[in-house]
């Protein structure tokens, strides 16, 4: 059972897409809060604060999965896509429908902790 490179190209350009135009949104978003702001109480400021936090470890994680769709988008287009990029073996492709832009083989995955990818 061979993956179909298309339709995982296909899936993976509009995962990037979306998350590209989310983080837009996001930002645009963040721009407009201002914790600082004069009248604002301390609780509503450690909110604000707080929301921050989350708001750049969603960025982060954003950030982290647009990398790995790149990666996974340059594998294809220099033929190595399926592979495990450390050891070389094939991925199953039921992990590749699962999450295309995994870079590691189950066997991989399970040594270095990564077994979502």
């Amino acid at each position: 059972m061979n993956p179909d490179i298309n339709a995982l190209r296909e899936r993976l350009q509009a995962e990037r897409s979306q998350l590209a135009e989310t983080e837009t949104i996001r930002r645009d978003a963040a721009d407009a809060a201002d914790p600082d702001q004069d009248g604002v109480g301390r609780t509503s400021r450690a909110d604000a604060l707080q929301d921050q936090a989350m708001a750049r470890a969603t960025q982060l994680r954003a950030e982290q999965r647009i990398q790995r769709i790149d990666a996974a988008l340059a594998r294809i287009e220099n033929g190595t896509y399926g592979e495990c990029v450390r050891c070389g073996e094939p991925i199953d492709p039921r992990r590749l429908d699962a999450d295309p832009a995994v870079p590691l083989c189950l066997v991989c995955a399970e040594k270095t902790g990564a077994t979502a990818g």
